[in-house]
């Protein structure tokens, strides 16, 4: 089950977010994502648990709680959108 975790302190690490998650089963990959000029925190992340049911209880219990400081955004991850622009994009086509 991959897993949104929104609203991050930017000072917290993949292993913080890892351990914080790993109280509710087996974590098998987690991804803070960064931006791609900067490369500083953008403040969400991206937990994938191996198990869903132990994904769903994780959710329950991490949703609103604070970590880091910060209240929490957690909820099942959503499919990626597929981005405007480029090959493929929703550009019109040119006559």
């Amino acid at each position: 089950m991959n897993i949104y975790v929104g609203n991050l302190s930017f000072k917290t690490t993949e292993d913080e977010l890892r351990q914080a998650f790993e109280a509710f089963g087996q974590v098998s990959s987690v991804n803070i994502i960064s931006d791609r000029e900067t490369g500083r925190p953008r403040g969400f992340g991206f937990v994938e648990m191996a198990n869903a049911e132990e994904g769903k209880k994780a959710v329950e219990a991490m949703n609103g709680t604070n970590f880091g400081g910060r209240t929490l955004t957690v909820n099942e991850a959503r499919p990626r959108e597929p981005r405007a622009g480029g090959p493929g994009g929703s550009r019109s086509a040119r006559y």
